[in-house]
Parts: structure tokens; C-alpha cells; sequence
């Protein structure tokens, strides 16, 4: 063979050679976008929150994220993951994660005034009234003289103050039941809406897809803006109906099921608007369960069994009717009421004390009142030294270690102490 061929027959070797290179940079290339050779995802081990966000994002997987102090683990680092490194995902599957808070520093705890077993405002509303402030002739934003109305200007107040003032709001539900889940160094604040007014929600029409158009200046169209302009908020309120929800009978369901749907809950305000205290116990149980019934028909299984005691009454727990609010059978249906609400006046007690009574729980009426009589400057100023303010951490409960003595011991949860 001469020089020429063998160099000719070199430079083949060395093209071929260059083009199994390439194709094996290309397979390598492949394999490594989809992550493994059969095209699926597969779990990886998740070791900070940043990257288990990243591999969400990527992936198109959700996370479902909880915290917990840990004297091991340095604070965003994941503690737990539910599903095991290798394991087959599909998208959209939620990955439960356990995020470290790091270690408990009783110090900043104590810095930063956190005290869960501190006061919670629940505040009522009634009607979002379409007035502008200074043309109701009443003190600040309320329409009527006793301050049960609002104007939409003044609940748009409203809301901003809380925000500013660090109040987050919660679901009632949650609040009886012993769950807060607030952001550290927050407050959280109940929000509440009587008689079930058209102007808590009202409809001006449906879209081309037959879902309901809110009128922005009502109750819920204001909470709905405040959504948009504060995503960190978590925007809730639970509306207590009469006989007649909403007041549109052409809407009603459409509304009762698009509220549960987008975050608000339905609780019961018996059938006519019944004084409990001067009615008979017939009466009483009749009007709570034409609700209760009206809402299963509507929303089975999605509705609090919560009821909001029209005017407040009774008054005491004593009155021979209350039992009835909490518990009976009437003509064969049963119920049964988890809490009831007062009018009141002033914030509740946290739900992880000893003295706390979901079965009749105080409110604060949101009206202006130049800072007298509870409204919502009074209330507001009242709560600076005894507001609940959260850890952060669901699962635990911080507290001044002179307070233990105050705290409901029957909980299922870390109790912390500083």
C-alpha cells in the first residue's frame, strides 16, 4: 500500500471516528434534557427550598410546603420529601416537603414579640352600601348611624389598614380549629359579613362561559381587587346567609358555588333573621336547619357549620333556646353547629387558650366611631400590646414561658417557650 492510501485510509478512521463522537455527544445531549433514557421524570434528592422550587418549575410538579424548627438541618434546607430520590413522577404531582426553620432562637422569638396566645380580631360586616364617604352624613365610612353598613371606599380602608398594621387574614374555620398559618412576625384577623345583603356579592351578569360578573364596589368584587394588588395575602371571609342567600334568586347557586370554590366560606344566620332569645324552641330549630338544608343541596359537605346569632342574642349561654343552636333534630333532621358568634365587641382569645369557647365567640363591629366604643381605631390600638403575632410554623405554639399555665394542654402541638 503506498503513503497516499494509508494516509487516505487514516483520514477515513479519523472521520468515522469523529462522527460516532458526535452521534454519541448527541445521544448523551438527548438523554440528559429528558432526564433518562425512557423519557420520564424521576425524583431527585431535594436538599434546599430553591431547589425544590427549581425542580417544580422545571418539571411541572407541585410542592406542598411546611416548616419545622430543626437543630440539625440549617434553616431552607428540606427535612422531608415525601416522595423517595428515583421514584417515576407524572406532571402535576404535588410533592409534600418539609422545609427547616433552622434552630429555635428563643432570643429573637422574645426580640420580636412573638406570642401566639395573644388576642384575634373578629371583625363583622354587614352591607358594602354604594355611597361615597362624605355624602353619608355619618362618621367616617359608615352609612347607617350604627356603623352595620360600610361604603366601598371604607372597606377598601379597611382592608389597607389591616395589612399595613401586619393582620393577615384567616378562615374562621381555621381559627376554631386550632390551625393558623401565618407568616412569621404577622397577625391573623377573621373576617365576617351578616344577612347575606345583594351587596356582599352582587351580580351584574355572566360571561360567555355562564360564570357569574361581580360588581366591583361589592363586598366580595373589593376583596377580589385586593387579591390582585396583594398576592401575599390570603384573602377570605365567611358570609353567614338567611332564607335568602344572596337575594338573587337567579344567581344564588352560581354564587354560593363559585364562593367556596374561590376561598370564602357559607355559615348559617337561621332562616328569618330569628331572635333566638324571644322565639320559641320550635322556631329555633326550624329556621337553623331550613339553612343547613339549603346550603347541603347547594354545596354538600363544603359549607361551615358555623352559625352567626342574629342580634347577638341570646346573650348568655344559659338562655333555655342555646342548646338548640348548637345541637338538634327537628322533624327528623339532624344538625349540629361547631361554633356560634356574638355581636360583641372586642377581639377573641387565641384559640390555644384554655379559656377559648368556639361555641360563643365575641366580634368586633367594624364602624368608625372617633376611636370610642370599639370601633375600629379603639380595637386597633387596644390590640398593639396583646395581638396574637405568628411564628410561622403552624405545627408549633410560642408563648411567654409566664403563660404556660394559660394554654389549652389537650392541643396537638409543639409548644414553645422563651
Amino acid at each position: 500500500m503506498t503513503r497516499r492510501k494509508r494516509k487516505l485510509k487514516v483520514g477515513r478512521i479519523l472521520i468515522l471516528l469523529l462522527v460516532v463522537a458526535l452521534l454519541i455527544i448527541g445521544v448523551f445531549i438527548v438523554f440528559n434534557k429528558s432526564g433518562n433514557k425512557d423519557d420520564k421524570l424521576y425524583m431527585i434528592e431535594l436538599k434546599t427550598l430553591e431547589e425544590a422550587n427549581t425542580f417544580a418549575d422545571n418539571n411541572d410538579v407541585d410542592l406542598n410546603v411546611s416548616y419545622e424548627y430543626n437543630d440539625e438541618i440549617e434553616k431552607d434546607g428540606i427535612i422531608f420529601q415525601s416522595i423517595e430520590k428515583g421514584m417515576s413522577l407524572e406532571k402535576g404531582t404535588i410533592i409534600d416537603i418539609i422545609v427547616s426553620l433552622g434552630k429555635i432562637d428563643t432570643g429573637k422569638l422574645k426580640e420580636d414579640g412573638i406570642n401566639e396566645l395573644g388576642k384575634v380580631p373578629i371583625m363583622m360586616y354587614h352591607g358594602i352600601r354604594e355611597k361615597t364617604s362624605s355624602s353619608t352624613g355619618t362618621v367616617g365610612g359608615n352609612v347607617d348611624k350604627d356603623g352595620y353598613n360600610r361604603t366601598p371606599e371604607a372597606f377598601r380602608n379597611d382592608l389597607e389598614f389591616y395589612y399595613e398594621k401586619g393582620y393577615r387574614m384567616v378562615r374562621l374555620k381555621d381559627y376554631i380549629d386550632g390551625n393558623i398559618d401565618v407568616e412569621y412576625g404577622k397577625s391573623p384577623i377573621v373576617l365576617t359579613f351578616d344577612d347575606g345583603n345583594e351587596d356582599n356579592i352582587r351580580v351584574v351578569g355572566l360571561d360567555d362561559n355562564g360564570d357569574i360578573i361581580i360588581d366591583e364596589n361589592s363586598a366580595v368584587g373589593i376583596l377580589e381587587e385586593f387579591k390582585k394588588e396583594h398576592p401575599d395575602a390570603n384573602v377570605t371571609a365567611t358570609f353567614f346567609v338567611n332564607g335568602g342567600m344572596f337575594n338573587q334568586p337567579q344567581y344564588n347557586e352560581k354564587i354560593i358555588k363559585w364562593m367556596v370554590e374561590n376561598g370564602y366560606d357559607i355559615g348559617n344566620h337561621t332562616q328569618n333573621h330569628l331572635d333566638i332569645k324571644k322565639s320559641s324552641a320550635d322556631q329555633v330549630q326550624k329556621e337553623i336547619v331550613y339553612v343547613y338544608n339549603e346550603l347541603d343541596d347547594i354545596i354538600p359537605g363544603k359549607y361551615v357549620k358555623i352559625i352567626a346569632l342574629p342580634f347577638g342574642s341570646p346573650y348568655s349561654k344559659d338562655n333555655e333556646n342555646y342548646k338548640y343552636v348548637l345541637s338538634s333534630t327537628y322533624e327528623g333532621e339532624e344538625y349540629e353547629t361547631e361554633a356560634a358568634l356574638r355581636v360583641g365587641w372586642e377581639p377573641e382569645v387565641s384559640c390555644y387558650d384554655k379559656d377559648f369557647d368556639k361555641t360563643f365567640l365575641k366580634r368586633c363591629r367594624a364602624y368608625d366611631n372617633n376611636g370610642q366604643e370599639f370601633d375600629i381605631e379603639m380595637v386597633f390600638n387596644n390590640l398593639e400590646n396583646t395581638r396574637y403575632i405568628s411564628d410561622g410554623d403552624e405545627n408549633t405554639i410560642v408563648i411567654k414561658e409566664s403563660d404556660i399555665t394559660k394554654i389549652n394542654t389537650s392541643l396537638d402541638k409543639k409548644v414553645i417557650t422563651y
